[in-house]
């Protein structure tokens, strides 16, 4: 079984900085796609980002040139650098990876509020 660990949620005023961690533990078979993806009250949860094992990433437009998804493979750990932060990136962020069996495993959640 597999288990994702969050962490670097929090509170900050806009324009901003967090940093967004996601290791992974457990019986992982070999990670494929490492994502976040964010769901702010009343809408869908929509991705934010994702990278591939080769390293290609994905953004969407709403973040590009404001947040930078990396991943450690040694470390089975994604990040999410997020700069310039504004009130509407305020959502608990989720992260997620998929094995490249397509098996796919989902964090807890780490709240992000970013006030004005």
């Amino acid at each position: 079984q597999v288990q994702l660990a969050e962490s670097g949620g929090g509170l900050v005023q806009a324009g901003g900085s967090l940093r967004l961690s996601c290791a992974a533990s457990g019986t992982i078979f070999v990670i494929n796609a490492m994502g976040w993806y964010r769901q702010a009250p009343g809408k869908q949860r929509e991705l934010v980002a994702d990278i591939t094992m080769g390293g290609r990433t994905n953004y969407a437009d709403s973040v590009k040139g404001r947040f930078t998804i990396s991943r450690d493979n040694a470390k089975k750990t994604s990040y999410l650098e997020m700069n310039s932060l504004k009130p509407e990136d305020t959502a608990v962020y989720y992260c997620r990876i998929a094995d490249v069996r397509g098996y796919v495993t989902w964090g807890q959640g780490t709240q992000v509020t970013v006030s004005s």
